[in-house]
């Protein structure tokens, strides 16, 4: 199991949290002093109040929580947002309301989760030519339904 260091900033009043034994995410809530209202496709990037130390090879993944995003449009700017291992700058949400209604995000509201994933990089090689498979370069809907 990796440890995840957090510095809470005067502003945070809640750590992220796993709501269930199985879940992947752990909630992120929003730490603003007042409401922000968004309107129809209006954007704003949504304070933690959390600052966080991730162990070499990990990145944490801020994803959109499903009852915001299908209930009332509200989802990231980015859909997933990585946060690297070496940053040490406050964990920000850039959320965007996807819905023809106005909505207002209140304090301490959970807005988005985090996953601690493990990552690698990659060595890249330039090749000349690469292996041909039976899909080829058949995207965007070329494997069917």
């Amino acid at each position: 199991m990796t440890v995840l260091k957090i510095e809470r900033l005067a502003h945070n009043k809640f750590l992220p949290e796993y709501k269930t034994e199985g879940a992947a995410g752990m909630d992120l809530c929003a730490a603003i002093s007042e409401p922000v209202t968004l309107k129809p496709l209006e954007r704003a990037l949504i304070p933690t109040g959390l600052k966080i130390e991730l162990e070499h090879g990990y990145e944490a993944q801020i994803r959109p929580r499903s009852g915001l995003s299908i209930k009332h449009g509200i989802t990231l700017i980015n859909c997933v947002g990585t946060i690297d291992e070496d940053y040490r700058g406050e964990v920000c949400v850039p959320v965007v309301n996807l819905s023809n209604e106005t909505y207002t995000i209140q304090p301490d509201e959970r807005i988005a989760q985090m996953i601690i994933a493990r990552v690698e990089q990659a060595e890249i090689k330039v090749a000349i030519e690469l292996t041909d498979t039976a899909r080829g370069e058949g995207g965007f809907g070329s494997t069917g339904k």
